[in-house]
């Protein structure tokens, strides 16, 4: 009997663990993300304004499979791949060689467009998601049409790569959603998924 006792208190102890998670309370809280420091992709937007003297051009452009962006004067300038910055100052470079004198180039990312994340799991949308500067783990969850019943809410596991290294923090997200922990700022290619509660 005394055993029988023993088993059943050691039962409902792993039970109530299983039911009831310990979330963790160390995890990134801020996650600088310089846009201007992202590669660009298909599907980003740009604007572009050249200044020369008292004129000046513009232009919008949609990043295609090409990867090119076409500029007055000195024709096609790869952006694919590259930094908002190093395409300003390959465009700033090729103008001055032989065609405007000392113009000021901007060039801004209008939309970020080729960035996204993964999520699994126990939500009701699975799949790829475009990533936005300032996106959080709610954001994530939230678009993803939320948890299923069955999701295990406060261990939601986020696998992000670092300087080539996979890092997974475990999130406890609805005890965010209840003001009760900070939020998980998210970063371009993180992987989101969800578990299944096993109770």
């Amino acid at each position: 009997m005394r055993c029988f006792l023993i088993v059943l208190i050691a039962l409902g102890g792993a039970l109530w663990c299983a039911c009831h998670d310990d979330p963790p309370v160390v995890y990134p809280t801020v996650a600088k993300v310089d846009q201007d420091q992202l590669p660009l992709g298909s599907g980003d937007k740009l604007n572009l304004t050249v200044f020369y003297g008292a004129k000046s051009i513009s232009a919008q452009y949609t990043l295609d499979s090409s990867g090119k962006i076409s500029v007055q004067f000195i024709g096609d300038v790869v952006a694919v791949g590259k930094t908002v910055g190093a395409v300003r100052e390959e465009i700033a470079k090729r103008l001055q060689d032989g065609y405007l004198n000392e113009p000021i180039v901007s060039l801004t990312i209008a939309e970020l467009n080729s960035l996204t994340l993964s999520v699994a799991g126990m939500v009701l949308k699975s799949g790829n998601m475009k990533y936005t500067p300032g996106m959080t783990i709610v954001d994530v969850i939230a678009q993803s049409g939320g948890f299923t019943p069955m999701a295990r809410k406060n261990m939601v596991k986020v696998t992000r790569t670092i300087a080539g290294a996979k890092q997974t923090y475990k999130l406890p997200v609805e005890r965010m959603l209840e003001g009760d922990r900070p939020n998980f700022p998210m970063m371009p290619g993180d992987d989101v998924f969800v578990p299944e509660r096993p109770w």
